[in-house]
């Protein structure tokens, strides 16, 4: 088994600590956030009070970090990881990031001699409480197979996307496909409503109909229709709007980068905005239904 330092213990980062824990890894913890700490302790992870000691022996460097800037400073910055493993770790980052910071920091890592992959997730706090997570996997690909075993423990599928960042990638374009889905499933569900079609047999119809979609069948934003969805517990998260938002515009910051013209992308992460500083960045994704419908929570 092996000596696995992890940073970032929140929502996300500490639920996926806790199952290298149950797999008999032994993992040294490390977050800002003395609450998280201890509920990482509770699951078995040995917190620990500087970056620094929860990386210097580790075989595995795993993070879950909020964007890109920490990212960068958690590995590049001064006393960061970088400088504090000693000998050559395989370091495994599953921020949500833009591509740029992610391959900054691969080049960095190269430039020490240690493995990097980008490996952001999809399944949100329950997959990471359930090791069900969908891992998207940038960097070589004997990094890859190195990480597997650990990916495999918390999550049902891991992917190599290819190169460095394209992790990232992937997982801008997945969650733009999302956010649009989610648009358009506000929109077909309330005009059906409002013409006099009852939302359970436009489900019925749709999702045996070109019209069916991954995020209709499971995050259906009409309540009663799916039973494990937001929906049905006031919109409470699942996945929050605010985080479809910083994906979106991740997205768009990719697509600028690249030249891509994306319309659709641009103008949902305009109605995610204008729903996430309204207040309710809180509230799950599907919410914005609520918008859509003109009767705001």
């Amino acid at each position: 088994m092996a000596r696995i330092g992890f940073i970032g213990l929140g929502n996300m980062g500490g639920p996926m600590a806790v199952n290298l824990v149950k797999a008999g890894h032994a993992v040294l913890g490390f977050d800002l956030s003395a609450a998280a700490q201890e509920k990482a302790r509770q699951g078995g992870v040995t917190p620990v009070d500087s970056m620094a000691a929860a990386v210097q022996e580790a075989e595995v460097v795993v993070s879950m970090l909020p964007a890109g800037r920490h990212v960068r400073d958690a590995y590049a910055g001064e006393g960061g990881i970088l400088e504090s493993v000693q000998g050559a770790a395989l370091l495994i980052d599953c921020s949500t990031i833009d591509v740029d910071s992610a391959r900054a920091v691969h080049e960095a890592a190269k430039a020490k001699g240690m493995e990097m992959l980008d490996a952001p997730v999809s399944g949100g706090v329950a997959g990471a409480e359930q090791g069900t997570l969908t891992f998207m996997v940038g960097g070589g690909e004997q990094g890859f197979e190195a990480a597997r075993p650990y990916l495999e423990v918390m999550g049902k599928a891991a992917v190599h996307a290819g190169a460095a960042g394209n992790g990232q990638v992937a997982k801008a374009c997945n969650n733009m496909v999302l956010g649009i889905s989610m648009l358009a499933i506000s929109e077909a569900f309330n005009l059906a409503e409002k013409q006099g079609l009852d939302p359970e047999k436009l489900f019925e119809i749709s999702s045996q109909a070109s019209g069916s979609c991954w995020a209709m069948l499971n995050h259906n934003p009409v309540p009663g229709i799916v039973e494990t969805a937001a929906s049905n517990r006031d919109y409470e998260p699942g996945f929050a709007a605010g985080m479809m938002l910083k994906d979106l515009r991740l997205a768009q910051d990719a697509a600028q980068r690249a030249g891509c013209s994306t319309p659709l992308g641009a103008e949902a992460a305009a109605l995610y905005g204008i729903f996430c500083n309204s207040g309710y960045e809180g509230k799950d994704y599907s919410g914005i239904y609520r918008m859509i419908r003109g009767d705001w929570f």
